[in-house]
């Protein structure tokens, strides 16, 4: 049973003590929740990690105009992780150290929550990504969540749709990140568990801009299609274009980077027809649709609506989690709502964690890029063409 503090306390103290603390509150009720943001707000995931940034200040500012949480305000101490597990590990350093904070809400960048995982895992510190899907991310330990999916699994939808598309030999051309890596290498492997072969890998730098070479490497050895793994919209839009450019009529498959307004903005008509395995947002998720119409109100634009509303989701289970603890410094407390919780919101309905942090209840489709002529607000510039595959 826990015991009040007064009840420690001589008679004659507490009685002393008992209208100062009338006065000065018992708890800090009057100060905000401090919650961290580590995302990409420039380098390779800049397009993203920018959108992510938003939709968390679109959500606090919703909760605020609410009146908080238990009569608190949420404030959250922005830092740029950059893409990069260097830079995030400086981010989460000073997000710990100076600020403060025990609950960290990112990172866009698998690379990223690699890098700053081991030390929240050390420390005690909840770190809790909406975007980050590498597969290892699952073993980074007991205070590492996500909403995003694995891309074990987006690697197993891959592989299916390829072979069941007919595709026999692959070509695959990925960026040298951690992100893109996995999704390259579980593609592959589940493709090759079907029977499939890989004809040709190329890799690039994240400051690539051309990529003729590779591709033409890749071409020459006949692939029945070719495979785009990026970490940056920049760079999946640039690749198809010259793809086409370089008179390559295969057909196209990628993950989500590449259907983003900005990819689709640079590839143009190239992007036509181009086959991705994503999270989506279902159309009759009424909660979903109106976080996008929320965000496009305020910013004018969407780009990757599923992860836009996978990061506003984390701000309002981390404010129901914290109405639950009532301390923003209550990491295990925190960590333990999370293992707990069962949500319904801007991605889908009655979704959870198991016990490495990872996200059940959720699943991928296979989208197919639209002409330009019929791209618009409304569609993202794809068409659902429906469940992924299973084998």
């Amino acid at each position: 049973m826990k015991v009040p503090w007064r009840a420690l306390l001589p008679l004659g103290l507490a009685l002393l003590l008992f209208p100062l603390a009338l006065a000065c509150g018992d708890d800090d009720s009057d100060e905000p929740f401090r919650i961290g943001v580590m995302e990409s707000a420039t380098g390779p995931g800049e397009t993203y990690g920018t959108v992510a940034i938003q939709a968390k200040e679109l959500a606090v500012e919703e909760i605020n105009a609410a009146g908080g949480i238990n009569g608190r305000m949420i404030e959250l101490v922005v830092e740029d992780s950059k893409c990069s597990a260097q830079d995030a590990i400086t981010a989460y350093n000073k997000l710990t150290d100076v600020d403060g904070v025990k609950i960290i809400l990112g990172t866009s960048c698998s690379g990223a929550m690699l890098g700053a995982a081991p030390l929240a895992e050390k420390d005690g510190v909840v770190m809790f990504s909406g975007l980050a899907t590498n597969p290892d991310i699952a073993q980074a330990g007991d205070y590492i969540f996500r909403t995003s999916l694995n891309d074990a699994q987006l690697g197993v939808d891959t592989g299916n749709l390829l072979w069941e598309d007919g595709v026999r030999k692959l070509a695959t051309i990925s960026e040298s990140t951690d992100y893109a890596e996995g999704v390259r290498r579980t593609t592959a492997e589940q493709f090759e568990e079907l029977g499939g072969e890989i004809v040709g890998e190329e890799r690039y730098a994240s400051d690539a801009t051309d990529f003729r070479t590779s591709l033409t490497k890749l071409f020459s050895e006949n692939p029945d299609a070719l495979h785009i793994a990026a970490q940056a919209e920049f760079a999946g839009g640039t690749i198809v274009k010259q793809a086409r450019e370089l008179g390559y009529e295969g057909p196209i498959y990628s993950e989500i980077v590449v259907v983003g307004a900005t990819a689709l903005e640079i590839a143009g008509d190239a992007a036509t027809g181009l086959k991705a395995v994503i999270t989506d947002i279902d159309p009759a998720n009424e909660k979903g649709q109106e976080v996008l119409a929320s965000f496009r109100e305020k910013y004018d634009y969407v780009t990757l609506p599923w992860y836009l509303a996978s990061a506003y989701d984390t701000v309002y289970i981390t404010a129901a989690c914290l109405e639950e603890t009532n301390d923003d410094q209550d990491a295990d407390g925190f960590r333990d709502c999370l293992y707990a919780i069962t949500w319904s919101g801007g991605i889908g309905d009655n979704y959870s964690f198991d016990e490495r942090g990872e996200v059940v209840g959720l699943a991928n489709v296979v989208v197919e890029v639209l002409p330009v002529s019929e791209r618009n607000e409304d569609n993202n510039g794809y068409k659902v063409l429906g469940p992924a595959p299973i084998k």
